[in-house]
């Protein structure tokens, strides 16, 4: 243990003991002290333990304030990380609610890139605490995500009631397929970034169109490219000024009924009543359903992906608070673990430092101390 902010090193003299009849020779034990071939106490274990969930230090830091090499500290947190924290039966009790959303592992020319975070949105949407992560899992697909519900004992599926997740259809495949009655939720930050980004694609396209090059600063359409993705009960009144004068040009049609239908998205997300907010979804997936000009390339194909998606759309209101918003959340904490570490080349690493460090593990490492 450190002493100060200098290691201390205990030195342990081992009684050996031999029976001379049957020239058995054993060794006093000393397992409460430390574990079997372990270079640290349990003491020490516990301190790593809480300065890598608790004080969110690197490795290499904690291996230096105890006086040892990496690989030893590393082997010493992992394995009491597995046996106190990761592998308890009950971690998975009580969860009703999972968020699932990739997420980016490290940032290279080669390999795979990319692992599947499952979250637990129990405690958010019931208010009773943050969201926690249950599993990373290594891909990016439905096969990994199918694979870890069916691996999971029958209880826990039977207790999935609702899975938030973004607009990739094999999460929502591997969902139904392995739970018999689940509810699928795309959650409100997809649906508005899927339609800003169509808000932006109609932008562009009209720029090329009308000056025949990319937007440059004094173009019009460059000028409201930030003031157009705004919610518009948040624009002041320059800025309404400014987007007035450029969607109200003949020329720019096609822009202003994209924004008005990305604005109506965003209302009825907003509105106070969830009834009332999924009858205006309802009503704009009905009416981009019904018929869309020509024209309007951008706006018929979102109109496409809402009808396609229209049940998992809808189904937010019916749930409302569940949303992959705090996978978003948990997402931020495993890119800060990233840094602290500057990156990660072990997969199996990453995830057992994962899941010590957002799933959920401080209140239960604070009353092992």
């Amino acid at each position: 243990m450190p002493y100060g902010w200098k290691p201390t090193i205990l030195e342990v003299l081992v009684p050996r003991y031999r029976c001379r009849g049957c020239r058995r020779v054993w060794r006093h034990p000393i397992q409460a002290a430390a574990p079997s071939k372990g270079k640290l106490s349990r003491d020490a274990i516990l301190l790593a333990v809480k300065q890598v969930v608790i004080d969110r230090l690197s490795v290499a830091r904690v291996a230096a304030n105890l006086g040892v090499g990496w690989n030893t500290c590393n082997d010493a947190i992992l394995a009491a990380g597995q046996e106190l924290l990761i592998n308890d039966p009950g971690r998975l009790d009580g969860v009703t609610t999972v968020g699932v959303d990739e997420h980016c592992w490290r940032h290279t020319r080669f390999g795979d890139k990319f692992v599947t975070v499952v979250i637990d949105l129990t405690p958010t949407r019931t208010d009773t605490g943050p969201s926690r992560l249950l599993a990373v899992l290594e891909g990016r697909s439905k096969k990994a995500f199918k694979t870890w519900l069916e691996t999971q004992d029958q209880g826990f599926r039977d207790r999935i009631e609702v899975i938030a997740m973004d607009g990739f259809t094999g999460y929502k495949t591997a969902a139904t397929e392995a739970i018999d009655e689940v509810v699928t939720v795309m959650d409100p930050f997809h649906v508005v970034a899927l339609a800003g980004d169509k808000l932006d694609l109609c932008r562009q396209r009209l720029q090329q169109e009308t000056l025949g090059r990319r937007g440059r600063s004094g173009d019009p359409l460059f000028g409201i490219r930030r003031v157009v993705r705004s919610r518009a009960a948040l624009l002041t009144q320059k800025q309404w000024f400014r987007l007035l004068d450029v969607i109200e040009d003949p020329a720019h049609l096609c822009l202003a009924v994209t924004w008005q239908s990305y604005q109506d998205i965003i209302d009825a997300y907003q509105h106070r009543e969830p009834a009332e907010g999924k009858k205006l979804m309802t009503k704009l997936i009905d009416t981009l359903a019904a018929g869309v000009p020509a024209a309007l390339t951008e706006l018929r194909t979102l109109g496409r992906t809402l009808h396609r998606r229209r049940d998992d759309v809808l189904a937010y209101f019916d749930h409302p608070g569940t949303s992959n918003g705090p996978s978003e959340a948990i997402n931020g904490l495993l890119e800060h673990l990233r840094g602290t570490a500057r990156g990660f080349r072990n997969l199996t690493h990453y995830i057992a430092r994962c899941l010590l460090d957002a799933g959920g593990f401080r209140p239960l490492v604070h009353s092992l101390l």
